[in-house]
């Protein structure tokens, strides 16, 4: 037959009103007769497309009506793959087997697709009285072959998932984590009458289920069921982890951190370390914690993370799949919004989606804004921010205005240690999803390094925010406002008010030791205005380097400069602020704006002494 007389699969799931994943289980089944793989995608007849349509009146045309919805917030595989859009992560269940990892660590930013990964490994590999094939009939790796389809449903399976583990104290995460294994073990009552365990094992399951057992008890829970399991199915367990390092995250912000990592190193290694009732195991977070020895001897423990070329398809949406979706949802024309606001991310070699993102994007009628928000990392974020230099500030507004930074890149940072120094602290917002390479990796004899950027308009506006967190929780009134007003209205007075008042708030008399503090803080404080001006700092300008300059990013705003001056006495404040605006002019400061077309050029002298501020304008 000709070639022209095939559909592929995207052509044949348009013509029937179908999602493409059910296009393919309708060719695996052999619904559509004479279809041929074809690399990913299945090549189809297209008498077969007509006749299936001829054969199913209405049907076709009725799931044009009700289009699948997309699964925001469900993490219930066999849930989304029957009732949601879907989009085939399968491959990676191929990938697991083939590479016989025992135990494989995946470190991928909050909402990256990790807990619903898990869950499909949990269908795919628990023997269950459920026909679960069912669920991946139509996917990928049912093409796969036997040894694949074979190794469905063979394993016994335990499943944790800590994700909700966000407690104020030591005792009430513990108690949080107790419930979890303990509701694990209720999920394989099973056990509890089974001829295949010894007193020993009945005495444990009993008094795990009541409650009863120490904390030292507690340590051993991993291998125990897993022993257990094994003697009643004869089969060795699959273990499965999911964001195993919330609360060690919440240790770290709420201070429980060294108790954290005791009882987490001696419960992990409990089931993963040296345990022969162990199939295999995989873990999930967004750290790798390796440090502080919490996987001590795990020695064939596989670490996949953003910066890995293997498995990076797998968490998130490629472009391919966003264009598929925005075909079925007949959305193709917010295809430039969509990128806009969610692409820009970089796993491996991979261009990358925000999966929550897009997904809500779509559920929320293709309105865009920012839905990766208000969690337990931007608590992270903001501790950090508070603790930031000048230096630092400048380097975050110049990505907030779409540059790169040059830095080192760890990815074994620790939580004690994110606040190291900038090469730490971008390290740590590079693994949490605040920030992606520019480019290709730079591997010296002295570490790895790379030009890091902020992925996507979303994240812009959640440093924009996120910035000022310090401002806005230490100022009662809104300083910011007021100096937003303040430059608005050329008002030095006014700006004199706010940034004086700032200071009388937020800092001590001490952190006022130079002109270079008062710079970092004025900094921060215009952060806001960056959706309005570019804001450069130290930059050569005439014949010298101006402190700051907001460059309009609309020609109706005035430019901006602002030269700094800090002495010891606040008598002579108002003096040195008329030398600032002096300097202004006499180093030709304006010259960088002129050049650019801009006539209407404001100039602020500010002088500091202490919490002491007072400010001149020319204009």
């Amino acid at each position: 037959m000709a070639k022209d007389q095939f559909m592929d699969t995207s052509a044949a799931a348009q013509y029937l009103h179908l999602t493409t994943r059910r296009v393919a289980g309708l060719c695996s089944t052999g619904k559509l007769q004479g279809a041929v793989r074809n690399g990913k995608k299945w090549m189809i007849p297209e008498e077969s497309v007509i006749g299936y349509a001829e054969k199913n009146p209405g049907k076709h045309n009725e799931k044009a009506k009700e289009l699948l919805p997309f699964a925001v917030g469900n993490t219930s595989f066999p849930t989304v793959a029957k009732e949601c859009y879907y989009v085939d992560k399968t491959m990676l269940i191929k990938e697991l087997i083939d590479d016989h990892n025992m135990v494989t660590l995946f470190t991928r930013p909050r909402r990256f697709g990790k807990t619903l990964m898990m869950s499909m490994l949990k269908a795919f590999f628990e023997i269950s009285d459920e026909n679960t094939s069912s669920y991946f009939s139509g996917m990928q790796i049912w093409t796969c072959g036997n040894k694949y389809r074979k190794m469905q449903a063979k394993y016994p399976v335990i499943f944790l998932t800590f994700k909700d583990v966000k407690f104020n104290s030591w005792d009430e995460c513990l108690e949080s984590i107790k419930i979890i294994v303990r509701d694990e073990y209720r999920r394989h009552d099973e056990l509890e009458k089974s001829e295949s365990l010894d007193r020993v094992d009945l005495d444990y399951y009993d008094r795990m289920i009541n409650g009863t057992l120490s904390d030292v008890e507690y340590s051993r829970a991993l291998y125990n069921l897993a022993t257990m399991l094994y003697k009643h199915y004869h089969e060795k367990t699959v273990i499965l982890i999911d964001e195993y390092d919330t609360p060690i995250q919440q240790g770290f912000v709420r201070k429980f951190y060294n108790e954290v990592i005791s009882f987490m190193r001696n419960f992990l290694s409990s089931g993963l370390k040296d345990n022969d009732y162990l199939a295999f195991g995989v873990l999930t977070g967004i750290l790798r914690i390796s440090k502080e020895n919490l996987f001590s001897g795990l020695n064939n423990l596989a670490v996949n993370t953003v910066l890995d070329e293997k498995y990076s398809k797998y968490f998130g949406f490629t472009e391919e799949e966003v264009r598929e979706m925005a075909k079925y949802y007949n959305k193709e024309d917010k295809l430039d919004e969509i990128q806009t606001w969610y692409d820009g991310y970089r796993f491996g070699n991979a261009a990358i989606y925000n999966p929550w993102s897009v997904a809500s994007y779509f559920s929320n009628g293709c309105s865009p804004k920012n839905f990766w928000v208000n969690t337990s990392d931007n608590e992270i974020l903001q501790s950090l921010v508070r603790t930031l230099t000048p230096e630092m500030a400048e380097e975050l507004l110049s990505l907030i205005q779409g540059n790169t930074t040059y830095t080192s890149v760890n990815t074994e940072v620790i939580y004690p240690q994110i606040a190291d120094g900038p090469d730490a602290i971008f390290s740590f917002l590079l693994l949490v999803g605040y920030l992606t390479p520019a480019g290709e990796l730079r591997e010296t004899d002295v570490g790895t390094y790379a030009d890091l950027k902020l992925p996507n308009l979303e994240i812009r506006r959640v440093y924009n925010s996120e910035i000022l967190f310090w401002v806005k929780d230490a100022v009662g009134v809104n300083a910011v406002t007021q100096i937003e007003k303040a430059l608005s209205k050329n008002d030095a007075a006014m700006l004199q008010d706010a940034i004086g008042g700032y200071m009388r708030s937020c800092i001590s008399v001490f952190d006022g030791s130079s002109e270079g503090f008062y710079h970092g803080m004025v900094l921060g404080l215009v952060a806001s205005l960056s959706s309005r001006y570019y804001i450069r700092s130290n930059r050569e300008s005439g014949d010298g380097r101006f402190d700051l300059q907001l460059e309009p990013r609309n020609h109706v705003l005035p430019g901006i400069l602002m030269e700094f001056k800090s002495i010891r006495s606040a008598e002579g404040l108002g003096k040195e602020a008329e030398k600032a605006i002096k300097q202004i002019d006499s180093k030709g400061y304006k010259t960088d704006l002129i050049e650019r077309g801009f006539k209407n050029i404001v100039c602020y002298g500010i002088a500091f002494s202490g919490k002491n501020v007072e400010v001149r304008v020319e204009s």
